[in-house]
C-alpha cells in the first residue's frame, strides 16, 4: 500500500500504524491548505514579522530567513510554525487581496486570463480566431476617461484591419492592408476587391476608385479632387490648359498699360481699352476729318488672328474703324464731320481665343 495519495500527496493511515490521528490530522492540514487555495503574496522572499495563522505564501527565488532553501514552494503558517509543500502543477488559486484567478504552469504562477490559448464567448474559438464572441453586441468602454482599440501588425507588409463579412465572406475592409496607407476596400463576392479610398501616410492625400482620376473624369458617384474641380478658392486665378482640358482657374482677369483682359477656362479671351483721341485737321478725307492710324497692342495675346476687333467713340459726331494686324495688335482710326479738336474717348475691344 502506498504511503500517500497520487495527486495531492495526502498521507495514508497504515494498517499497523500507531497514533493514527497524527497522519489523519496531517492529511487534513494539507487539504485545508490546497482546497480552495488562497495566496497572501506571490513571489514572496522574506517572511512577515507577524504572520497570520493559516496564511499562505507562494515563494519566489531567493527566499530568506525561515524560508531559506524553499524557493518555489508554498509556505503556510499554522500552529506557530512554517510548513512547506511543493506547488502542484496545474493548481488553481486566488489572490487573497485582488481575487484574481491564477494557475501554476511550468514552474510559475500565471494569471489565468493571461495564459489562455483561446477564449470563446457563446461560440467556439479556433487556432486562427483565438477570441470568438457570439452576441448581439460587444461593448468596449472607458475606465474613467478615453478608450482605444489597438490593432497592431509586425511589419508594413502585414495587415491590421477590420473586415466586414456577409455569411463569413468578405464585403468591406478598412485599415492597413499590406502597407501603411489607410485604405477602404469593398467586394461583391469576397474574391474581387476594389480599393475605394486610400490615404497616403506621408501627405494624407486621397486616391482610389472613389476619387476623380483626371479633370475630365465625370464618373457618377466619384468624389471631386480640389485640383480638378472648382470652388471659391480657385474659381478666379491664372487659367491653364493641357490638350484643351482646363488645368487652372475658371476666370483670369488682369490689366496693364495696354488695357484690361479676361480669360475664360474654355479659351475665350476678351480685351478692352479706353483712350483719348483727337482729330487732326490736316487729315481731310473728302468732307471728313480723320485721326492718324493708331496701333493698339492687345493687353493679352490671342492664340491666332481669328479675332473680332471693334472701336467706338463717346462723341455722337464721330465714329471709328478698326482692324486686326495679327494676334498681338490691331489698328484703329477715328473720323468726324468737323475739324473739332476736342478729345473723345475711343473705346477699343477685341475678342477671340487664348488657346
Amino acid at each position: 500500500m502506498p504511503d500517500s495519495s497520487p495527486r495531492l500527496s495526502l498521507p495514508y493511515i497504515q494498517p499497523t500504524q500507531a497514533q493514527k490521528h497524527v497522519t489523519h490530522n496531517e492529511a487534513l492540514r494539507l487539504l485545508d491548505l490546497l482546497v480552495q487555495l488562497r495566496i497572501t503574496e506571490f513571489d514572496a522572499v522574506s517572511p512577515p514579522e507577524f504572520p497570520q495563522d493559516g496564511s499562505v505564501y507562494a515563494l519566489g527565488v531567493g527566499a530568506n530567513g525561515d524560508w531559506t532553501g524553499q524557493d518555489g514552494r508554498l509556505a503556510r503558517y499554522s500552529d506557530n510554525a512554517w510548513h512547506f509543500i511543493d506547488t502542484p502543477e496545474g493548481g488553481l488559486t486566488t489572490d487573497a487581496e485582488k481575487a484574481d484567478l491564477y494557475v501554476h504552469h511550468n514552474g510559475a504562477w500565471r494569471r489565468l486570463m493571461e495564459s489562455l490559448e483561446s477564449l470563446g464567448v457563446g461560440t467556439a474559438a479556433d487556432a486562427v480566431n483565438r477570441l470568438a464572441v457570439a452576441s448581439e453586441a460587444t461593448l468596449l468602454t472607458h475606465a474613467g476617461a478615453g478608450h482605444q482599440l489597438k490593432i497592431n501588425k509586425a511589419a508594413a507588409g502585414d495587415t491590421a484591419s477590420l473586415l466586414y463579412q456577409t455569411g463569413f465572406s468578405g464585403r468591406a475592409e478598412m485599415g492597413l492592408a499590406g502597407d501603411d496607407g489607410f485604405s477602404i476596400k469593398v467586394s461583391p463576392d469576397g474574391a474581387a476587391w476594389t480599393t475605394a479610398l486610400q490615404l497616403d501616410p506621408l501627405t494624407g492625400h486621397a486616391s482610389g476608385s472613389a476619387i476623380q482620376t483626371s479633370a475630365s473624369d465625370t464618373t457618377p458617384g466619384q468624389l471631386m479632387r480640389t485640383d480638378y474641380g472648382y470652388g471659391r478658392g480657385n474659381a478666379l486665378g491664372p487659367v491653364g490648359q493641357t490638350a484643351g482640358v482646363p488645368t487652372g482657374a475658371l476666370v483670369e482677369r488682369g490689366s496693364n498699360a495696354n488695357g484690361s483682359y479676361t480669360k475664360y477656362a474654355d479659351g475665350t479671351l476678351l480685351c478692352w481699352q479706353s483712350l483719348g483721341t483727337q482729330l487732326d485737321t490736316t487729315l481731310v478725307m473728302g468732307s471728313l476729318f480723320s485721326s492718324d492710324n493708331e496701333v493698339w497692342i492687345f493687353p493679352a495675346p490671342f492664340a491666332n488672328d481669328n479675332i473680332f476687333m471693334g472701336a467706338s467713340s463717346d462723341v455722337v459726331t464721330r465714329w471709328c474703324s478698326a482692324r486686326v494686324v495679327n494676334n498681338e495688335r490691331g489698328i484703329y482710326r477715328q473720323f468726324g464731320s468737323s475739324a473739332s479738336s476736342a478729345l473723345s474717348n475711343t473705346r477699343l475691344y477685341a475678342s477671340g481665343r487664348w488657346f
